[in-house]
């Protein structure tokens, strides 16, 4: 049992309990946004931006600077979000769950490929290309960016790239040695699907009665 224990968070013995206890809080508030985002419900940027800028905090003291700016644009991008999602289409409507539009996909091809190459240029620049985890965060900063702004523009697509990101980003993070946000991102995996599907029904019926 304690092989087991030591395995999964003996490198918790190297940090300070502060790093701990906030790394749990945000995981915690994290599980609270995605929980929140599949259930279509306008906490999902509040509880984010908790979440968010406690790893902005953790990721710039651990020197992982892929996985913080990733949680320093979901922390913009919720601002935005909050917006989008409460902003009224018409008199008694806010904005509804949609699918992608051809400029949108349009879009969500340049801010891959421009986020791959701005992290590039910052690994590149603070000399952190010294494993094959820097070009992960670089793949997985991509998929996160597109899956964010398609989150606050409130289509159902922003879950497939959440899923995609998700499923890298579980054993990634096990290997970096945060346990607890490893085993975040495998609850988000499996909210991801849900939401999907969730999101899925409701554009369905919305469909339907249009």
């Amino acid at each position: 049992m304690t092989e087991i224990f030591d395995f999964f968070f003996g490198q918790y013995k190297t940090y300070s309990t502060t790093e701990t206890t906030l790394e749990i809080i945000a995981v915690i508030f994290g599980f609270l946004s995605v929980w929140y985002s599949k259930n279509n419900k306008i906490w999902v940027f509040p509880t984010g931006m908790i979440s968010t800028s406690i790893f902005v905090y953790l990721l710039l003291k651990w020197e992982l600077l892929g996985d913080m700016m990733i949680n320093g644009y979901y922390f913009i991008m919720s601002v935005y979000g909050w917006y989008i999602w409460t902003r009224k289409v018409d008199e008694t409507h806010v904005t509804p769950i949609s699918r992608i539009t051809p400029k949108e996909k349009k879009t969500s091809i340049y801010i891959f490929f421009a986020t791959l190459l701005f992290v590039f240029i910052v690994y590149n620049y603070f000399e952190k290309w010294t494993s094959w985890v820097a070009y992960a965060d670089t793949i997985t900063t991509a998929i996160f960016f597109v899956g964010m702004w398609l989150m606050a523009k409130r289509k159902i697509e922003n879950w497939l790239f959440w899923i995609a990101g998700n499923i890298i980003s579980v054993p990634l993070y096990f290997y970096k040695g945060f346990t607890f946000t490893s085993f975040q991102y495998l609850g988000f995996t499996f909210i991801a699907i849900f939401g999907y599907l969730a999101w899925k029904k409701s554009l369905d019926k919305t469909q339907l009665t249009s």
